[in-house]
């Protein structure tokens, strides 16, 4: 997908990338320069809200006690 710069450095999202990355009114993007490419972010407007349930199957709470069964049993 291609856009166009303005004269006045603006551009647009095309809207498939919108919609398949759920990119809104109000979201932010962030533009991060590593010198050899340009990387483009969404970030959305409401952060937490966004990552509520990403991490449902992940066994993070199992993950979690059993770390700190092997660190007590360091101790």
């Amino acid at each position: 997908m291609h856009t166009t710069v303005t004269k006045r450095g603006q551009t647009a999202v095309p809207a498939a990338i919108r919609q398949h990355y759920q990119i809104q009114k109000g979201d932010q993007l962030v533009w991060i320069d590593d010198g050899r490419q340009i990387t483009v972010v969404s970030v959305p407007a409401d952060p937490i809200r966004a990552l509520r349930g990403r991490g449902q199957g992940e066994g993070l709470v199992e993950r979690l006690l059993a770390d700190r069964r092997q660190e007590r049993n360091r101790e």
